[in-house]
């Protein structure tokens, strides 16, 4: 038997078909399309009605009497209330706006709510605290004449859109889907002015990704309990992030440094008055040997008798683009690098950022589009307005002959949305100092920055490669000189993109002008040194983000979550921004690798990433994509309750009694880091912070100062005598006393170093030098 899919829009078999009457009593079939898991129907008696009894119907008023209600007015839903008064502003007094706070349906809490035996069908329940707002919002439907959605312009947006359809029971045919990728007049005209249908390939893809981890995370988690202790998760996602900073830290741990060494020579231009340094690169022709000391002795013996010459200069010219405006990932990474936020906290930021700020217009201003996107375009009409900006405030040598495009680096990108960037250029850091908070400020700045540079016309750079030869009766030596000038600064003069904490420094020489081909040079010294390769980086949140991004893990959106995630269920310790497994990470990773290798593979969560964004392109229906994966993890579940073994891990004893109890006190992980508590836990809830001494004497008690951090994750010093003592600095204090009054010295900045008691700056190269560079 066949029924039309609409989403197919062809003839599908029906499979599953289920005979049933309709509310009057006329006979039915339902089912699910093969193909799309869309359901089907089909009118008409088959013999498969043949004993089943219609349902009494009740006869329908007349059309004299039936009175259909009075509708009048358009009504507009949104996600946040922050968005109200401005949406409500921009479109005026024809339109209702009323706030949904998110999400209105979900799967229940307290079971699986997904039907693994009738197509994975899910069980959606309005929370208690979201009942009210239902409820109004259906009053409010039930009385307009047109229903806007206009929740955000994403996957789970979409998603939001059509739970507010179902659950305030909204007739689709007076629903108008509606996007905007910035909060103010002309987009969300712009918006008004070309409603659509809700997507419901978006819808299935959001729902398709739900259900997954729902399976994932109500299978796994189960057997961690029973096998390890209560209170820790697995997820689609998260198991796999966990997988990679527990692979780095071994990676680490196997390690074995290579010695290597490598050689400068400082030389001085004959008739010239500064020296520069050049590196040894040949040795008569071939890449030296420079593995040992017992190498680099005897050539820097058979250097000091050489003659040096200038054999070749070669001078040129290097161009530096701007990086792209910023994408979520990168938002993140760079917020992490330059201000120290948590990817939480730069997505919080960033969402007051894009809802609206008051800035005393009448309401609240969006101030960034939309905040979730990984893609890197920007619409002609932004460009056009920075390129006035740019023309105007820093000339028009700063705007290239062409607008900047740019190419989306992540895989499969949702190219519709536009990169994150100020809603109006015009709005300048500045301007708003007096209406942003000092984080958003900071924030931003840096948004506004990365936007304006990424318009910009590249920087050029002067280069010059000086090649020298040295010559000794055995043996030729070619050493290389190389630098750069800095001759137009373009982008530079507003933004330059940051770099990792492990990036390597490019080592330039300062080359004295006058040089020429044949001049002579003389030795002043040379300068053999000693390196070890070192061990891969432990990850940041930063480098994290990146790596799930390039590896097509998650979406814009799940960064942030993860990330939360992984130091909530104490799995991953940050610490000087470094993420740390645990040992109940490192367990709770060997147990899932042992026993579920594809569900924490990088590969399988790739390609589930692929399928879900087949699904959202309408070329694959999500109950195949969810029964493939499914069938085969039953088993893998089925296998693992049976012989996963039970490893229970105990917290670290700390060699002192509890006050309270008598019990020992063990060290724990929470979510802000280690602690001690009491073994006796529940029943005994005596805790004391681990107290970080950084080896400094407390200015006011000399009792020792250390680490701290306050509810928010911000780090501080204090003295450990609190509370009979109140000393406390946001800056890290150092051993070294001030050489001018011998007061408390703390770090302003990774070189210098100030004193509270006269105020003194100095160099910590001076006072402290082993700890130059080794602190932000």
């Amino acid at each position: 038997m066949e029924a039309y899919c609409f989403k197919c829009k062809t003839k599908r078999e029906i499979t599953h078909p289920e005979a049933t009457f309709t509310s009057n009593g006329t006979p039915t079939t339902r089912g699910i399309c093969p193909v799309c898991g869309t359901a089907l129907f089909r009118m008409g008696r088959t013999p498969a009605h043949e004993g089943l009894t219609a349902p009494e119907t009740t006869p329908k008023a007349s059309a004299k009497t039936a009175k259909a209600p009075a509708r009048k007015g358009k009504l507009v839903i949104v996600e946040s209330p922050a968005k109200i008064k401005t949406v409500s502003r921009y479109l005026g007094k024809d339109y209702k706006v009323e706030a949904s706070v998110g999400h209105v349906r979900d799967l229940l809490k307290s079971q699986l709510s997904v039907d693994v035996e009738h197509h994975f069908e899910p069980k959606y329940r309005v929370p208690n605290e979201k009942r009210e707002v239902v409820k109004k919002i259906k009053t409010l439907a039930n009385n307009a004449s047109e229903i806007f959605l206009a929740t955000d312009p994403d996957r789970e947006g979409e998603a939001i859109a059509w739970h507010l359809m179902e659950a305030a029971e909204i007739d689709p045919a007076r629903v108008r889907r509606v996007v905007f990728n910035e909060i103010t007049k002309p987009a969300i005209e712009e918006a008004f002015a070309h409603p659509r249908k809700i997507d419901l390939c978006l819808v299935d893809a959001q729902q398709a990704r739900r259900i997954l981890d729902r399976l994932v995370g109500y299978s796994l988690s189960p057997i961690l309990w029973r096998k390890v202790r209560g209170g820790l998760s697995a997820g689609r996602v998260q198991s796999v992030a966990l997988r990679m900073i527990v692979d780095r830290e071994r990676e680490i741990e196997a390690f074995t440094p290579v010695e290597y060494w490598t050689l400068d020579a400082e030389l001085l231009p004959q008739g010239g008055k500064k020296s520069y340094l050049a590196r040894l690169l040949k040795q008569n022709g071939e890449d030296p040997v420079l593995n040992t000391e017992t190498d680099i002795n005897p050539l820097v013996a058979d250097l000091q008798k050489a003659v040096y010459t200038i054999t070749r200069i070669k001078k040129g010219e290097r161009k530096r683009s701007p990086a792209p405006p910023f994408i979520t990932s990168t938002l993140q990474q760079e917020a992490s690098r330059r201000l120290g936020y948590t990817a939480k906290r730069t997505m919080a930021l960033a969402q007051q950022l894009y809802e609206g700020i008051d800035l005393g217009e009448g309401g609240s201003t969006g101030l960034i589009t939309y905040m979730r996107t990984d893609s890197t375009n920007v619409s002609k009409i932004a460009q056009e307005q920075t390129k006035d900006f740019i023309t105007r405030r820093y000339g028009a040598g700063f705007v290239p002959e062409t607008p900047n495009e740019y190419r989306t680096r992540a895989r499969n990108a949702q190219e519709a949305h536009e990169a994150i960037r100020p809603t109006s250029v015009e709005r300048s850091p500045e301007s708003l100092k007096d209406a942003l908070s000092r984080d958003l400020l900071r924030l931003y700045t840096l948004i506004w920055q990365r936007f304006v540079a990424s318009q910009m016309a590249a920087a050029l750079y002067d280069t010059v490669a000086v090649d020298i030869t040295g010559k000794t009766n055995a043996h030729e030596y070619l050493f290389r000189a190389t630098g750069s000038t800095l001759r137009f600064q373009g982008f530079l003069i507003v933004y330059e993109e940051s770099k990792d904490e492990d990036a390597e420094e490019e080592q330039e020489a300062r080359i004295p002008p006058g040089l020429e081909e044949g001049q002579p040079q003389k030795l002043v010294k040379l300068l053999p040194e000693q390196h070890f390769t070192q061990p891969p980086p432990r990850f940041t949140e930063a480098t994290l983000v990146r790596a799930l991004e390039e590896n097509a893990i998650g979406r814009p959106s799940t960064y942030a979550p993860t990330l939360g995630t992984l130091q909530d269920r104490g799995y991953v310790l940050r610490e000087n921004k470094r993420l740390i497994p645990t040992d109940i990470g490192l367990t709770v990773n060997d147990l899932l690798a042992d026993h579920f290798p594809d569900i924490i593979d990088t590969g399988f969560t790739v390609r589930m990433e692929e399928d879900l964004d087949r699904i959202a392109s309408g070329e694959q229906g999500w109950v195949n994509i969810v029964q493939d994966f499914y069938t085969p993890f039953a088993k893998r579940v089925e296998h693992a309750n049976e012989v996963m073994p039970e490893v229970k891990v105990e917290p670290e004893p700390v060699g002192r009694k509890c006050p309270d109890s008598g019990h020992e006190l063990v060290i724990r992980v929470g979510r802000f880091g280690k602690f001690i508590s009491c073994s006796g836990f529940p029943e005994c809830r005596y805790t004391e912070p681990i107290l970080d001494k950084i080896g400094v004497a407390c200015p006011k008690d000399g009792g020792d100062l250390i680490e701290r951090k306050t509810r928010k994750g911000r780090t501080f010093f204090g003295c450990a005598n609190y509370p009979q003592c109140d000393f406390t600095s946001w800056k890290r204090p150092i051993s070294a006393p001030c050489p001018n009054c011998n007061g408390l010295l703390v770090l302003v900045s990774k070189e210098q170093a100030q004193c509270i008691t006269c105020q003194n700056r100095y160099a910590l190269e001076m006072v402290q030098p082993e700890m130059a560079g080794q602190f932000e």
